[in-house]
């Protein structure tokens, strides 16, 4: 028997293809016969399908019978669109990690959450054991509390009033009027810094960054005795912040 050439293709997983590309280009919906016919697909297997898209959330089924792109699908592009933001900063968060020989951190502020968006360390620069997550130690990390500095005091308030500032080290700030002062009086202003506040034994420092209107942080984390390269590092850490906020705002 000859070989077959060229990859083993799924059918069905085609027309399901070619059935959300033809659902993409009606913005205010198309009906099954409509979407069937501009597919080539029988009606019934049309029917099927979107039955299984809509059931999914990749596609939504309209109270007049037209069937318009789902949230799931939506998510997903946006998901994508956020990786390939990420993508075009990661050499730079590399070079800084090579540069300072330290594990680098990016986060953003995102449904009312601070999350780890990406790290990027190695054998030699490991990151910090995230024995607590992010969105429960924002108060401990420069990386959370360099977000916090930034927020307007509305938006202050209202984080803190869901976040309880857990005692993680004997040296984490757990009053929210003494994070507040320090934070306004940080002395490495626009930076700020973790001293042993989240994990004994290693301090970090953070600065802001945007993503368009999306406020995150960049920050590293290095063992406590590296302490008094806090100003050098700081330095280097503003304009790579810089560059990091211009590559995430430009347009895709």
């Amino acid at each position: 028997m000859a070989g077959q050439d060229g990859p083993t293709l799924i059918t069905s997983v085609q027309r399901a293809f070619r059935l959300l590309e033809a659902v993409s280009a009606h913005e205010n919906g198309a009906p099954a016969k409509q979407l069937a016919r501009e597919t080539g697909l029988p009606l019934a297997t049309a029917y099927h399908l979107l039955r299984t898209l809509v059931h999914d959330g990749y596609v939504r089924k309209l109270q007049d019978g037209g069937f318009v792109l789902g949230d799931k699908l939506r998510t997903l592009h946006a998901s994508g669109r956020g990786q390939a933001l990420l993508s075009r900063v990661r050499p730079t968060l590399a070079a800084l990690r090579d540069e300072l020989a330290t594990a680098a951190y990016l986060t953003f502020y995102e449904e009312g959450e601070i999350r780890v968006a990406e790290i990027v360390d190695g054998p030699r620069t490991p990151r910090v054991d995230l024995w607590v997550g992010f969105e429960d130690a924002g108060h401990a990390t420069a990386l959370g509390k360099s977000v916090l500095r930034e927020m307007d005091e509305e938006a202050r308030k209202d984080y803190l009033s869901r976040h309880h500032l857990a005692d993680l080290t004997p040296r984490t700030i757990t009053s929210p009027p003494e994070l507040l002062r320090q934070l306004d009086a940080s002395p490495v202003a626009p930076a700020v810094t973790d001293l042993e506040e989240y994990a004994l034994g290693t301090v970090c420092v953070a600065v802001p960054v945007y993503s368009g209107d999306i406020l995150g942080s960049l920050g590293v984390s290095l063992p406590a005795d590296r302490l008094p390269r806090l100003q050098e590092i700081r330095d280097r850490l503003i304009p790579t912040a810089n560059r990091v906020t211009r590559g995430l705002s430009l347009t895709i």
